[in-house]
């Protein structure tokens, strides 16, 4: 026999790697004790960059818990759609009366801090304004502690038709409410399984976190080059398919700004309806682009100007107001972070703004004004079409 050489190319399930920290996120999960894999049970949270890590840590198909089962297809769902993705899991023990989510500050303080979007998965808890409220409790407590970021909340839909309709309000920025699910596939095998009792919602939770974390934070996750779903068919969580329910009822839950997966037209397979928060629709902060990219811009002029703090800032001996130079070199300070944004595209313009009049000698206080041109998004397009005699 000749002698020859054979190479077997294998996948070593090497996480990949993105720049900065946009694409960091969090998944909270809420299980009954008994249904906890027993590497959760003491240390709640951990990293997990790859399906096969969470496979690792018990979390599988074919485990014997259902929710652990729906756990494994959210986190598989999220690493379909961004493998570069870096997560903190959370698995914890379901409360027995009202939900506080705390839990969401215990993964984001193990994160360190750099967490910019957390899912939360309920799926066996239906909708309450109280649980919209708290999660935006939690979310404003976070931003104050100067760790923003997004939540996506993923509730029980026990019947779309019934579904609250006034759920959004305003200051209900930090918070979004998946009610879409697979109509197909492992989604629906795990919605129609018999260990499902309740007919607890799956949800596309995963689906929206993957397409979160890959999106630039500018950049709409409805948009339907950049981001399809990969859901053939769209259903919502009482297991109810889009194509069955009326247009008006779509158009109705879309309005009452929750978010679903869609189709359209002439296009192959499904997409998100909306990036909407649960802030009222006139708020400057009523979609996820917009409040990451704020975010963002808060997060980066905190770091430029910290190392200021306690530094020295001159004055003009003549009026006793800013000197110039202070002026201008604070200024040139608070633009470094929005001129990172604007060359990655995040931005359209900017300007930072320090009134000289301003008695520091008295008050130690320099205050700064910046405003932000926000980069837009396309959700309506009107064409004009016709004959004409001539062009």
């Amino acid at each position: 026999m000749s002698t020859s050489l054979t190479i077997e190319r294998q996948n070593g399930n090497v996480p990949k790697t993105l720049a900065g920290e946009d694409h960091i996120t969090g998944l909270v999960m809420y299980l009954a004790a008994s249904e906890i894999p027993e590497s959760f049970k003491t240390d709640h949270v951990q990293p997990v960059s790859t399906i096969t890590t969470a496979e690792n840590l018990g979390i599988t198909a074919e485990a014997e818990s259902w929710g652990v089962r729906v756990l494994h297809y959210q986190l598989s769902e999220l690493f379909r759609i961004n493998p570069a993705v870096s997560l903190y899991l959370g698995i914890f023990e379901k409360p027995s009366g009202s939900f506080a989510f705390s839990e969401i500050k215990t993964v984001q303080n193990y994160a360190g801090g750099r967490i910019r979007q957390m899912g939360v998965w309920c799926g066996d808890r239906a909708l309450t304004e109280d649980d919209l409220v708290a999660l935006q409790g939690v979310g404003d407590t976070l931003a104050e502690e100067a760790a923003e970021l997004s939540i996506v909340y993923a509730p029980k839909v026990e019947d779309i038709k019934t579904l609250p309709t006034d759920m959004a309000g305003a200051g209900k920025n930090r918070v979004s409410v998946i009610i879409g699910q697979a109509g197909s596939g492992t989604g629906a095998e795990l919605y129609n399984d018999e260990k499902n009792t309740g007919k607890a919602t799956v949800s596309g939770l995963g689906v929206v976190m993957g397409l979160i974390s890959k999106a630039k934070v500018h950049q709409c996750i409805a948009w339907v080059k950049m981001f399809p779903t990969g859901v053939s068919l769209p259903a919502f969580g009482d297991g109810t398919l889009l194509r069955d329910i009326d247009k008006a009822l779509v158009e109705q839950l879309d309005t009452a700004r929750y978010l679903f997966f869609v189709t359209k037209t002439g296009q192959a397979g499904s997409y998100m309806n909306d990036s909407h928060t649960m802030d009222a629709a006139i708020s400057d902060y009523w979609s996820i682009e917009s409040v990451r990219t704020m975010d963002k811009g808060v997060r980066g002029v905190r770091a430029y100007i910290i190392p200021e703090l306690g530094g020295n800032v001159y004055v003009d001996p003549e009026t006793g107001k800013l000197a110039s130079y202070t002026v201008s070199y604070l200024e040139t300070v608070a633009n470094h972070a929005f001129e990172d944004m604007e060359k990655a595209g995040e931005l359209s313009g900017y300007r930072v703004e320090i009134d000289p009049e301003q008695d520091v000698l008295s008050t130690s206080t320099v205050e700064f004004v910046i405003k932000k041109v926000a980069v837009g998004v396309m959700r309506h397009v009107r064409i004009k079409i016709g004959f004409a005699k001539s062009l």
